[in-house]
């Protein structure tokens, strides 16, 4: 038997960890990471095997001798529900553990109306998408809420929320679990988009940026493959940061001259509005867009440039790899606009390998994201040892 590496922990969960993250495929590559005997790899997977979280899925190819056995991590074992809360509307699903969307459903859903009909009204979505799926509540294996608005992540509870009235430091997952007792994961929708669109397309990324432009202004960042959100959650809340030149643009939040408050999909419509055109929200901004309407592309680009000056700080700090612009506004003459002020006002060093992208998931980013939490919690190491014991 070899030594056990320093780096490595040799229970059950770590196992399953090594082979979930694809550090791991076979046994033999078990026992040389871990430095395990045979026997002892063997009767620690048998457990994961019998709890259906580890599947034998044929043979690698052999350089002499019985070929390996390949180990995976079963995805279809059980689900994860998920939900991304906007302001307006809602979308929810039934998800594997993998990601792949097995029902889903999307409606009119105000987050403005509180919390108890918002979270009643998404778990009798979730009780009928299990239906319609044909998946029972004990295949369910956590659930996962995104949110507009700034969330303390480990407490799972949203923290003054400017567009949640009523929602702050509410018991979410305490709520949820009447219904399903099971793990909750509550995060910032920025987060979780950024999340979803990283592991989708830009997982060798080390610094990643995703900006949300819809009724406000949000960021989520993530760095190492974990998403980074500060002391209490406050990371990427650009949108409540001071821009210059914003008058007495009085935002949501209740301060004045907020950036969301001047170049948000909301505060395009409402400049809309006053010149006549009407337009109730960033959904209604992209419609006269995407039909060339005049006076719809020159804020969008006008509120681009404003962003673009925010952006610049925040590609001087982070340095990412990629700046991918989401939400309402994304692929449209806003990104025009922040690339105009963005390039000019960083130095070349800072953007000389960055990507500004539009989103590639749109409305499936958040749903990504969050299941993606909600199996990394589940099935993580001490919580799978916990469950084993």
């Amino acid at each position: 038997m070899g030594q056990i590496r320093a780096d490595v922990t040799t229970s059950s969960g770590h196992l399953l960890e090594l082979v979930r993250t694809g550090r791991a495929r076979t046994r033999g590559e078990l026992q040389e990471l871990t430095g395990l005997s045979r026997s002892t790899v063997g009767l620690r997977l048998d457990g994961l095997v019998r709890r259906g979280w580890l599947r034998e899925a044929g043979s690698t190819t052999s350089t002499g001798g019985r070929p390996p056995v390949v180990l995976q991590f079963d995805e279809r074992h059980a689900v994860v529900l998920t939900a991304d809360l906007d302001t307006r509307h809602a979308r929810a699903a039934v998800m594997d553990l993998g990601g792949t969307v097995l029902q889903e459903t999307t409606g009119e859903l105000v987050v403005a109306a509180g919390p108890v009909p918002v979270l009643d009204t998404l778990a009798t979505w979730f009780t009928s998408l299990l239906e319609q799926a044909g998946r029972s509540l004990d295949e369910v294996a956590g659930i996962g809420l995104s949110v507009p608005g700034p969330v303390e992540f480990e407490a799972g509870v949203v923290v003054r929320p400017p567009i949640m009235p009523g929602w702050d430091e509410y018991p979410v997952i305490q709520h949820l679990r009447r219904t399903f007792d099971v793990p909750v994961v509550v995060d910032n929708d920025a987060n979780a988009m950024a999340l979803g669109e990283h592991a989708a397309g830009y997982a060798d990324c080390p610094a990643f940026v995703l900006v949300k432009v819809s009724t406000g202004i949000g960021a989520g960042v993530v760095i190492g493959n974990e998403v980074f959100r500060g002391i209490d959650g406050g990371a990427g809340d650009i949108g409540h940061i001071r821009v210059r030149d914003a008058g007495d643009a009085r935002c949501q939040c209740g301060s004045v001259g907020c950036l969301a408050a001047v170049a948000s999909g909301g505060a395009v419509a409402a400049a809309l509005t006053d010149l006549g055109v009407t337009a109730r929200s960033g959904a209604d901004v992209r419609a006269l867009l995407t039909a060339g309407q005049p006076d719809a592309l020159r804020l969008a680009r006008e509120a681009g440039r404003r962003v673009g000056e925010v952006l610049a700080t925040v590609v001087s700090v982070i340095n990412p790899g990629v700046l991918m612009i989401a939400g309402d506004l994304a692929d449209t003459d806003f990104i025009t606009g922040v690339n105009e002020v963005l390039y000019q006002l960083t130095l070349p060093r800072a953007t000389r390998h960055l990507k500004v992208v539009p989103a590639r998931l749109a409305d499936q980013a958040a749903l990504q994201g969050m299941a993606r939490l909600v199996v990394d919690e589940v099935y993580s190491p001490a919580a799978v040892d916990a469950r084993l014991s």
